[in-house]
């Protein structure tokens, strides 16, 4: 006899659309947690995991706020698509400045790198995804090359590329000109000053239509193509800030389809 539980969610998952969505509706993967050292961070992976590529995740919250735990559909999406997902906390503002944090994202990379084969991850197919604060987190790990031997970057809505030419375009208001608030500290802080000729991983830049993002991203992906770097410039302008985010990893949604392409193009 099917218990009351059981038949309610039978009858969720049959007016679900078929996908991997589907599977975060019913059941949210349980992470392992470690420390790294500054923070702590979730590790998502198959028990029978091995070999699987990992995507790598910072969390938004204007350099200020935010959580590891704050990752919606992300895990049970990427792990029904065949990846280990994981999600780091980092220090925040004011206990740490950015370069601080830029530091606890490449400490957590190594830490991943060095660990993620114990639990089926492939340390040699680390991808870097950050949103908002993170994104620009891992844009500035990666592109300084403080994230060794990284396979992409997948890059979520950031106007902080160029902070010398978010100040010049009047964008250096509000939580902006608050966390940068020193301009001796922009071009070091600024993922455009690496991109240097060198040519960078694989990068995916997607943009919301939240004021600036839409300009910050096309210039730096036109800055990074020049480099001969493979870039996937993604025009987010149907989406908020904030759903650019929620909405990853649920069905139908088009940031998603476009992503996992790129995933399973360059890390397959």
């Amino acid at each position: 006899m099917i218990d009351r539980r059981s038949f309610i969610l039978a009858s969720v998952a049959a007016m679900l659309p078929l996908g991997a969505s589907a599977v975060w509706h019913l059941r949210q993967p349980v992470p392992r947690t470690f420390d790294y050292g500054p923070a702590k961070l979730d590790i998502y992976a198959p028990d029978d995991a091995t070999g699987m590529p990992v995507v790598f995740f910072a969390h938004g919250g204007t350099w200020q706020f935010g959580k590891r735990s704050q990752v919606n559909a992300k895990p049970a999406f990427l792990l029904a698509n065949g990846f280990c997902f994981v999600s780091i906390d980092y220090r925040m503002l004011p206990e740490a400045g950015v370069a601080t944090q830029a530091g606890d994202v490449e400490k957590a990379y190594a830490y991943i790198r060095a660990n993620i084969a114990q639990h089926g991850g492939d340390p040699k197919r680390i991808v870097g995804m950050g949103h908002s604060a993170g994104c620009h987190l891992i844009a500035l790990s990666g592109m300084r090359g403080g994230l060794p031997d990284v396979a992409a970057l997948l890059l979520d809505d950031t106007r902080a590329y160029d902070l010398a030419a978010l100040a010049r375009n009047g964008g250096m208001v509000r939580a902006y000109a608050r966390v940068f608030s020193d301009p001796s500290q922009w071009a070091a802080l600024s993922p455009a000053s690496y991109v240097d000729g060198r040519k960078h991983p694989p990068t995916f830049i997607a943009y919301s239509r939240a004021p600036g993002r839409g300009e910050a991203s096309k210039t730096f992906a036109e800055r990074l193509r020049a480099t001969g770097t493979e870039v996937t410039l993604f025009d987010g302008s149907a989406y908020t800030h904030m759903s650019i985010n929620r909405d990853f990893g649920e069905d139908g949604d088009a940031l998603t389809a476009a992503a996992l392409a790129f995933l399973k193009s360059t890390v397959g």
